[in-house]
């Protein structure tokens, strides 16, 4: 008696193993198959962003598929800096070595003054519909002669690149 008990315990196991087993390897290959063909990728559910340091504010970006980045830069820090440079480095989703705005030839960016600054990436690696994440690194100098001062700072780029 007790053995039939435990026959029908064992075969009921081994038929709710049998039954959601087969489900659950189910839903283990739609899950694989959605991330095989780039659904569940994650870069594509970041959202556009273009940080730096307190007292900048980038008022617009684009990055293209022809290799164009474009940012628009406003300087809120309430003095006027001198040597203005601007690098996008560690890039990812497309070939951008170290860009430099304007060749890296320094700039004076006025107070409360805006820009708009083209770095180039190649065209072959950008393609639309996907992201570009890169480090934007912005130096300039407070001051002039000896009282002058040298600053670096870094923020962050996140952009879809649009066609």
């Amino acid at each position: 008696m007790k053995n039939k008990r435990s026959q029908k315990k064992a075969q009921a196991a081994m038929e709710f193993l049998m039954t959601y087993g087969w489900a659950l390897l189910v839903v283990l290959i739609a899950i694989g198959a959605l991330a095989f063909f780039g659904v569940l990728n994650p870069s594509r559910f970041l959202p556009n962003s273009c940080t730096l340091a307190p007292g900048f504010a980038c008022t617009d970006f684009k990055a293209d598929a022809s290799g164009n980045v474009v940012i628009v830069l406003q300087n809120g820090l309430g003095e006027q800096l001198n040597a203005v440079t601007l690098e996008l480095t560690s890039v990812t989703g497309a070939t951008c070595s170290t860009q430099t705005f304007n060749g890296g030839t320094a700039f004076t960016f006025n107070d409360g003054g805006s820009t708009s600054m083209s770095l180039g990436c190649s065209a072959a690696t950008m393609s639309p519909g996907t992201k570009l994440k890169g480090d934007l690194t912005i130096r300039y100098t407070i001051g002039t002669g000896s009282n002058a001062l040298t600053h670096s700072k870094v923020g962050q780029l996140v952009t879809g690149i649009e066609a």
